[in-house]
C-alpha cells in the first residue's frame, strides 16, 4: 500500500474492521478515504475477511490490484495493511497472491464466481513491531484460523495455551459450564476433545481481549511453524521435502521438522528453470555446492514460490519499495515481477511519525467489553461493544438490527438493513480457470428465412423487397404477427402485485419454462431422433438418458410448483385458501435441496459431452446424424450448448436468490428461506464448478472446429479459447480482412471460404511462445495497427477502432504470458483420444462439407459486423439469460406485437408463446446499441427500450420497471462489449 500523508488519512474511528454492513468486526465512525479509480464500468469483487464475513467491493474494470487492496484496507481502516494480502485460486487451482501492479480483472477470470481472501501475508518475527491493536487482532484471527485447519503444528501445551487465550478473548473469565459449552460448540483444534481439560486448566482470568491477543501472538511467534506455508518439493535424491520462506530466508522442512535454513545474507540468487527451483549461495569454502536444486510439481509451482520469496526479501530486507525496471525496447527476458508496497521499515516509520489515534472497534466473536484504544499492557480499560449477533436468537436479532439501523442514521450513513446480513451467509465460488468460453450464438438456419405456420418471417439474409443481403449485416424481422389488445393487457397488468419480489419470482418462472424446453431438446427430441438409427452407440444413448432424464423429470415438478405459487401470489387460483403465498423462498429452498440429490447426475454431464464427441470422431455416420439433428428447428442452438444447460441453470438460481436476499429485509418471512437456499445453491455451484469450466472450454473448441477448415484436432487437451474477431492483415495487396482466433498457445488467422458451408480457411498459425508485440501506427501509417513478432516471421495487423485494438493487444499479451508460463499442454478432456488416423480426419472434414452449415454463428456475426468477442463475453453470456413476454414495435409501424422472447447466446429468439417448440426468428445483437427512446420518437409508453444497428431500429416494451431494468441489463451484456457506436469503457475480465 503506497504511503499517504497523515492529512489524507484521518484518524477517526470508522469501519475499522468490517463496516456496519456485515455485523463482523467493525468500528463506529467513518474511516479512510477510498483510492481514486480509473474510469470504466464497475465490477463487483467479493472478499472474505479474517473474521469470516464477506464484503463486496466495486472496482473499475481497469483498476490494478492495488486499488482493490486499498479499498479493503480503507474498509477496515487499517493503517498497517502492508502485512496483509489478497489470495485466491487461479485457473490452475493454485493459491496465488493478487498482484498489486497488474489489473485485477486480468488476474481473476470470472470475478462473479471468485472469492478473494484477505489474510496475513508477511509474518514479522516480533508482534511488538505491530503498532496497532487492530493489526494484532487480525493477526490473532489468522493464528486462530491456522490452528483450526491444522497448519500451525505445535505440542499440546502450546495449543492449549493459545486456545485458552482465544476463549478468554471471546467469552471472558473462566466459568466451568460456559467454557465447556463453548468448547463443545466451537472447534479451535482438529483434535480439540483430547486436550479439552488442559485448555480449561490454562484459562486465565482478568485478561482483556487485547491482552489475550498479545499473549496469543507471544506464544505463536516462538513456534517453528509460525507463519510457515509449505510448498512441496524434492531434493536431488528424490526425497520428499517442503520449502518455505520467512523473514530470515528460505527454510527446508521434512514433514513438519525444519532441517535447514538459508539466510538472506547467504543467498546470492533465487531462480527457477522449468520444474527446478534453484538457490545460489555466496562463495563458501566449507560448502559442497554453491547451487542447491529442488524439484517442484511444475513450473507454475516454482514461479509461485519464487514470487513470494522475492516479496519476503524485499519486505523485510529493503528500506523502501524497489523501483520498477525500465521497459525493454524490443524484447523482454525474464520476469518483470517485483514487490509492490511499503517495506516493514517504511510501515514502522510511518506509524510512528503519523501518531495515529487508537480507535475502538468491534470484535465479531467477543462477548465481553473491550477498549481497543488502550495498549495491551494496560489493564484498566473497558468500553461498550454490542453483543455478538446470533441469527437463531430472533428477539436479540431484531433488537440489534433496530439498534444498528438507528446508529447508522445518526452517523449520517443510512444503510439498507437487509444488506447487513447477506454477506455473512453467502458462500462464494473459487477461481475459475483461464479458459472459460461459454455458449455461442448459433441460430437454426432452417428457421430463419422460411414461412412457418402461414406467417412469413424474414430471415437474416432477406430484405422486405426480396433482395439478398449479406448474412447478419442487416437483420430484419417482419411485422407479421399477432397484434394484441393493449387495453386488455393494461387492465390485466394493473391487477398484478407490484412488489419487486414478485417480479423476481416471475423471472424465475419465465426462465424455468425456457430451461425445461431446452431439457426437452435432449431428453425427447434428440433421443427420439437418434433412437431410430442403429449407428448411434447404445452406450452413449444410455449415458445421456440416465443422466438427463432424472433432471428433466425433477424440473417438471419444480416448474409446476413455481407456476402454482405465482398463480396464488397473483390471486388467480385457490384464492379462497388463506395463507401467505406472496413469497418464493420456501419453494426454492425445498427444490434446491431436492436438486442436491441429482448432483451425481450433474457431475456426469461432462462425460456425456466427451463420449458424444468421441462417438462423432470414431464414426462418420454418428457425426452426420448429430449434424442432421442440429438442422432441426427445435435445435435452435448448437446441441452441445444444451448439454451444458443444467450446470448453467445453477448459476441462474444463485443470481435470483442473491437478488431476493438483497431485496428482503432480514425481518421478512421469506428472507431466512432465501438465505438458506442461497447457501445450498452456492455450495452446489462450488462443487460443480470444475466440471462446468472444463465443459465450457471444450464445448467452445468443438463449436469453433465446425467453423474452421485446415486446422486438425482443434480441441487438443490443455488448449483454451481466448478471443475471436476481425482484424485487417497487411500484405502486398494492402489491408485484407481476416478472421483471427486467439488460443492459449497460438494465434490463428483465416479468410472466409467460398464453400457452401461458409467455413473459414486457416492461412497461418503463430505460436505464442517467444512472441512479442509492438504498436506500429507511425511505422506503417495505418491507424490502430500493431506488429506481432513470432519466432520465424512477423505479421502486421490493424483493428477497426482504438477500443478493438486495445482489447486485442491486451489479450495477446496475456496469452503470451500464459504460453511462457505453461510447461506444456495439460491433459484434460479427451486425454485418451488425442490420436486420430488420417482416414478419420479426412472423413470428418468431408462429412462436414457435405452438411448444410449454419451461417449465423458467433464467428460469422463477428465477420460481418467487424467486431470481436472474448471468452469473458461468453462467460457473461452464460449468466445473462432471460425469457418473458415483450411487446415489439418497428420503427415505422403503429401496433405492438406480443412475442415470447428468449435472450441467450448474444441473440434474441422470438416465439408466439412460451409453449412453442422452436423460434420463429432470431436477432443476433453483437454490434447493436440499446438505449431509451428520445422524446422525438413519440413512443409514449412506459418501460420501452430501443435496439438499433445502422438503419435497423426495434422498440420493445416490458411490463414493469423491474423487467425493463433486467432486459436492459442482459442486452447490454451482449451489445456494449462489442458495439462501436457506444463509448468503450470495457476491459476484459481476466
Amino acid at each position: 500500500m503506497s504511503e499517504v500523508e497523515p492529512a489524507d488519512r484521518p484518524s477517526t474511528a470508522g469501519q475499522r474492521l468490517g463496516a456496519p454492513e456485515s455485523f463482523g468486526v467493525s468500528t463506529l465512525e467513518p474511516g479512510l478515504r477510498p483510492p481514486v479509480q480509473p474510469p470504466g464500468r464497475q465490477v463487483s469483487i467479493r472478499v472474505q475477511m479474517l473474521d469470516d464475513t464477506q464484503e463486496v467491493f466495486q472496482i473499475s474494470q481497469r483498476s490494478p490490484g492495488k486499488v482493490l487492496f486499498d479499498l479493503v484496507c480503507v474498509h477496515l481502516n487499517l493503517t498497517e495493511g502492508d502485512y496483509f494480502g489478497l489470495e485466491y485460486q487461479d485457473q490452475r487451482k493454485m493459491t496465488v497472491w493478487l498482484d498489486l501492479l497488474k489489473p485485477t480483472l486480468k488476474q481473476i477470470r470470472r470475478p462473479k464466481n471468485t472469492i478473494l481472501r484477505f489474510v496475513v501475508k508477511f509474518f514479522p518475527p516480533d508482534h511488538t513491531q505491530l503498532m496497532e491493536e487492530l493489526t494484532r487482532y487480525l493477526f490473532a484471527l489468522q493464528i486462530k484460523r491456522d490452528l483450526a485447519c491444522g497448519r500451525l503444528i505445535c505440542n499440546d501445551t502450546s495449543a492449549a495455551l493459545m486456545v485458552s487465550h482465544i476463549i478468554q478473548s471471546e467469552i471472558g473469565d473462566f466459568d466451568e459450564t460456559q467454557s465447556w459449552q463453548h468448547l463443545l460448540h466451537n472447534k479451535y483444534l482438529p483434535d480439540q476433545d483430547a486436550i479439552r481439560d488442559k485448555i480449561t486448566d490454562c484459562h486465565r482470568n482478568g485478561q482483556t481481549p487485547a491482552e489475550s491477543d498479545y499473549q496469543l501472538l507471544e506464544i505463536a511467534r516462538r513456534l517453528e511453524m509460525y507463519g510457515v506455508r509449505l510448498h512441496p518439493a524434492k531434493d536431488r535424491e528424490g526425497t520428499k521435502l517442503s520449502l518455505s520462506v520467512a523473514h530470515t530466508g528460505v527454510l527446508v522442512f521434512q514433514g513438519y521438522t525444519k532441517i535447514n535454513a538459508f539466510n538472506w545474507s547467504k543467498i546470492r540468487k533465487l531462480s527457477f528453470k522449468r520444474k527446478r527451483f534453484l538457490i545460489k549461495l555466496r562463495a563458501d569454502p566449507n560448502a559442497h555446492h554453491d547451487t542447491l536444486e529442488f524439484a517442484m510439481a511444475s513450473r507454475d509451482c516454482c514461479k509461485v514460490f519464487w514470487k513470494i520469496c522475492v516479496e519476503y526479501h524485499a519486505f523485510f530486507r529493503l528500506f523502501e519499495e524497489p523501483k520498477p525496471k525500465p521497459k525493454p525496447i524490443l524484447f523482454t527476458r525474464g520476469s518483470s515481477f517485483r514487490f509492490s508496497g511499503r517495506t516493514q521499515k517504511q510501515i514502522i516509520d510511518y506509524v510512528k511519525d503519523s501518531e495515529m489515534k487508537k480507535v475502538p472497534f468491534e470484535r465479531k466473536h467477543s462477548k465481553i467489553l473491550s477498549n481497543s484504544s488502550m495498549t495491551p499492557q494496560s489493564s484498566s480499560f473497558r468500553s461498550q461493544v454490542p453483543k455478538e449477533v446470533t441469527p437463531t436468537d430472533t428477539d436479540l436479532y431484531s433488537l440489534i438490527t433496530a439498534f444498528y439501523f438507528i446508529s447508522f442514521i445518526f452517523l449520517g450513513k443510512v444503510v439498507h438493513i437487509y444488506e447487513l446480513f447477506v454477506s455473512v451467509f453467502i458462500t462464494s465460488l473459487q477461481d475459475s480457470p483461464l479458459g472459460s468460453p461459454h455458449v455461442v450464438v448459433n441460430g437454426n438456419g432452417s428457421v430463419n428465412g422460411q414461412e412457418m405456420g402461414g406467417t412469413a418471417v424474414l430471415g437474416l439474409g432477406q430484405s422486405p423487397e426480396g433482395r439478398q443481403l449479406s448474412p447478419l449485416t442487416s437483420p430484419l424481422l417482419t411485422e407479421a404477427g399477432y397484434v394484441r389488445n393493449e387495453d386488455e393487457d393494461e387492465a390485466r397488468r394493473k391487477k398484478f402485485p407490484t412488489d419487486k419480489a414478485y417480479f423476481i419470482a416471475k423471472e424465475l418462472l419465465t426462465t424455468e419454462r425456457t430451461y425445461l424446453k431446452d431439457l426437452q431438446v435432449i431428453t425427447e427430441s434428440f433421443q427420439s431422433f437418434v433412437g431410430k438409427d442403429e449407428a448411434f452407440p447404445d452406450s452413449v444413448k444410455k449415458l445421456i438418458s440416465t443422466n438427463y432424464d432424472p433432471v428433466h423429470k425433477f424440473h417438471q415438478g419444480f416448474l409446476k410448483e413455481v407456476e402454482q405459487r405465482l398463480a396464488q401470489w397473483e390471486g388467480r387460483s385457490n384464492a379462497h385458501i388463506k395463507g401467505d403465498y406472496q413469497r418464493i423462498g420456501d419453494v426454492l429452498l425445498k427444490n434446491i435441496q431436492g436438486l442436491r440429490q441429482l448432483t451425481i447426475h450433474l457431475q456426469k454431464h461432462s462425460e456425456c459431452l466427451v463420449e458424444l464427441e468421441r462417438a462423432c470422431r470414431s464414426s462418420r455416420k454418428v457425426e452426420t446424424l448429430c449434424r442432421d439433428f442440429e438442422q432441426q428447428r427445435v435445435c435452435y442452438l448448437p446441441f452441445n450448448v444444451f448439454l451444458l444447460r443444467p450446470l448453467h441453470r445453477l448459476l441462474h438460481y444463485k443470481l435470483i436468490l442473491e437478488r431476493l436476499c438483497k431485496h428482503y429485509p432480514p425481518t421478512h418471512d421469506d428472507f431466512r428461506d432465501c438465505r438458506a437456499a442461497l447457501a445450498d445453491i452456492s455450495e452446489m455451484v462450488l462443487q460443480l464448478q470444475g466440471t462446468m469450466m472444463k465443459m465450457e472450454n471444450f464445448q467452445k473448441l468443438l463449436e469453433l472446429k465446425k467453423d474452421l477448415t485446415g486446422l486438425d484436432n482443434l480441441a487438443i487437451p490443455g488448449r483454451e479459447f481466448i478471443r475471436l474477431g476481425c482484424l485487417s492483415k497487411l500484405s502486398g495487396k494492402g489491408l485484407q480482412q481476416r478472421m483471427f482466433f486467439l488460443f492459449s498457445d497460438s494465434l490463428v488467422y483465416t479468410s472466409r471460404g467460398m464453400t457452401p458451408s461458409n467455413q473459414f480457411k486457416v492461412h497461418g498459425q503463430l505460436p505464442l511462445y517467444g512472441m512479442t508485440i509492438r504498436e506500429s501506427e507511425e511505422e506503417w501509417g495505418v491507424p490502430y495497427s500493431f506488429t506481432l513478432f513470432g519466432q520465424r516471421h512477423s505479421v502486421v495487423v490493424a483493428a477497426s477502432c482504438a477500443s478493438e485494438m486495445e482489447r486485442w493487444v491486451e489479450d495477446i499479451r496475456m496469452a503470451i504470458d500464459l504460453a511462457e508460463q505453461s510447461s506444456g499442454l495439460n491433459t484434460d478432456l479427451l486425454s485418451t483420444a488425442e490420436q486420430e488416423s488420417e482416414e478419420e480426419l479426412c472423413g470428418s472434414r468431408s462429412s462436414l462439407e457435405r452438411q448444410g452449415h449454419r451461417g449465423n454463428t458467433t464467428v460469422h456475426v463477428c465477420w460481418h459486423r467487424n467486431t470481436s468477442v472474448s471468452m469473458v463475453d461468453f462467460s457473461v453470456a452464460v449468466e445473462n439469460q432471460l425469457s418473458g413476454n415483450l411487446l415489439r414495435k418497428f420503427k415505422n409501424s403503429n401496433g405492438w406485437q406480443k412475442l415470447w422472447v428468449v435472450f441467450t447466446n448474444f441473440s434474441l429468439f422470438f416465439y408466439k408463446s412460451h409453449q412453442d417448440d422452436y423460434p420463429l426468428a432470431s436477432l443476433p445483437l453483437l454490434g447493436y446499441s440499446v438505449t431509451v427512446p428520445s422524446e422525438s420518437e413519440n413512443i409514449h409508453k412506459d418501460y420501452v427500450f430501443k435496439l438499433h444497428f445502422k438503419s435497423h431500429v426495434y422498440y420493445f416494451r416490458s411490463e414493469s420497471e423491474y423487467t425493463f431494468e433486467r432486459w436492459m441489463e442482459v442486452i447490454r451484456s451482449a451489445t456494449c462489449s462489442s458495439s462501436h457506436s457506444l463509448p468503450s469503457t470495457r476491459k476484459d475480465l481476466y
